[in-house]
C-alpha cells in the first residue's frame, strides 16, 4: 500500500463553506444536487493534485432504497440517493460525496485491487478527505425504503415488504416467516401505520 500513496498529503476540509451552507436552506433539490455537484467536483480537484490523470464521473441522482451513494465504475457514474439527500442535506454532502470519491480515487486513480473499504480506501478517506472512514451512513432509510406490502403468517399481526419483495413473490419467489416457517402470504397494499 505504502508505494502506490503520496508519502505527504493535504487533507481536504469537506465541510461545506459558508456561501454553500447558505444555498442548503432553501429547501430546493436542484440546489441539494447542485451543491452534490460542487462537493464532487472540489473532491475531485483535491484527488487530482496526486492523481492528475483520474477520471471525471458522470453524477447521477437515481439511487434507490437503503444506500445512500453509489460509486459505479461501469457506467463511470457517481449515483446518490435523492430522498437521503433531501433529508440531511449538510451531513450526506459531507460524508456520502468524500465516501464515494474515496472510492474512485481508489479504483480509478491509485489502482487499487483490495476491498472496497479496505486499506487504501480507508487511508484515502483520512489522509485525503480528512473524514472518519465509515463504512455505513447513518441516515434514516425508512424514508427511502418504503413498504406498503402487507403479508401474513400464523404467529404475527403481519410483515411489511418492499416492492422489490413483492415482485419476487409475484415471480415465484416464496419468504417465510422466521418464526413459524409458514409462507408468507398477501394481506394488502396499504400505508404502513
Amino acid at each position: 500500500m505504502k508505494s502506490c500513496l503520496p508519502e505527504r498529503i493535504n487533507a481536504l476540509t469537506c465541510e461545506l463553506p459558508d456561501k454553500w451552507q447558505e444555498r442548503l436552506v432553501s429547501g430546493d433539490d436542484s440546489v441539494y444536487k447542485a451543491v452534490v455537484e460542487l462537493q464532487v467536483q472540489r473532491c475531485l480537484a483535491h484527488a487530482r493534485r496526486y492523481w492528475p490523470s483520474l477520471p471525471t464521473p458522470d453524477i447521477r441522482f437515481d439511487l434507490k432504497g437503503r444506500s445512500a451513494g453509489q460509486a459505479h465504475f461501469g457506467h463511470r457514474a457517481l449515483r446518490f440517493n435523492c430522498i437521503m439527500l433531501a433529508a440531511q442535506p449538510r451531513a450526506f454532502i459531507e460524508e456520502v460525496v468524500p465516501h464515494e470519491m474515496a472510492h474512485w480515487v481508489d479504483v480509478l486513480g491509485v489502482a487499487s485491487k483490495g476491498k472496497p473499504h479496505g486499506p487504501v480506501w480507508r487511508w484515502l478517506m483520512v489522509h485525503l478527505y480528512g473524514r472518519q472512514p465509515r463504512v455505513t451512513h447513518r441516515f434514516d432509510t425508512t424514508i427511502s425504503t418504503p413498504t406498503p406490502w402487507h403479508y401474513g403468517c400464523h404467529c404475527t399481526e403481519g410483515h411489511w415488504l418492499t416492492v422489490r419483495r413483492h415482485r419476487r413473490i409475484e415471480r415465484g419467489y416464496a419468504y417465510r416467516c422466521r418464526r413459524c416457517g409458514q409462507q408468507l402470504r398477501l394481506l394488502g397494499c396499504e400505508p404502513k401505520a
